[in-house]
């Protein structure tokens, strides 16, 4: 097999596993997610993957009439999945009957980066793991880690001069 195969052959879940061993057999119903993380990365890899079936079949009986398949068909053809992170689970093991997802998902959608950071909602019924909500948390606000430098002040290094005609334009040239 060649290094561009075995690439391909990776689970869009980013785990490392080959796509058939890990949430493929999820995917297509061969066996039923084991755990509430399982399933979150079926549910990635379906998108990744264009297998929408498995998101609406996925999703909680009684949430799955505001599925609009439409658009979750659309989002997933249009966007280039590049990667997934489970950051925590609460519960949701095999024993369990709820539990939670906290994941980041990242992808590409009309030339743009952006990133879905969601805790996941999930529910055991009759033995199948269900996706029932979630919510988003919203992007951190960029915070400077310095004070800016007003371009008209004095330049902190002491010649007297304003920072625009001393060391702005030295800063500007390191990088």
């Amino acid at each position: 097999m060649s290094d561009t195969d075995k690439i391909r052959s990776l689970c869009p879940c980013f785990s490392g596993r080959a796509y058939a061993d890990c949430c493929e057999p999820v995917v297509t119903g061969a066996r039923p997610a084991s755990t509430a993380e399982e399933l979150m990365r079926g549910r990635y890899s379906a998108y990744a993957t264009g297998i929408i079936d498995f998101i609406i079949s996925s999703t909680s009986p009684d949430r799955r009439s505001e599925c609009d398949e439409k658009s979750i068909r659309s989002w997933s053809a249009n966007s280039e999945w590049t990667g997934f992170e489970v950051l925590s689970t609460e519960a949701g093991q095999a024993d369990d009957s709820e539990g939670t997802v906290e994941f980041v998902a990242r992808f590409t959608e009309e030339r743009m980066k952006k990133t879905l950071h969601e805790t996941g909602s999930f529910k055991k019924i009759d033995g199948q793991w269900y996706y029932v909500d979630g919510t988003v948390h919203p992007p951190k606000p960029f915070v400077r880690g310095e004070e800016k430098i007003n371009r008209n002040a004095l330049c902190s290094c002491g010649s007297g001069k304003k920072y625009k005609k001393c060391c702005m334009d030295k800063d500007r040239m390191a990088f």
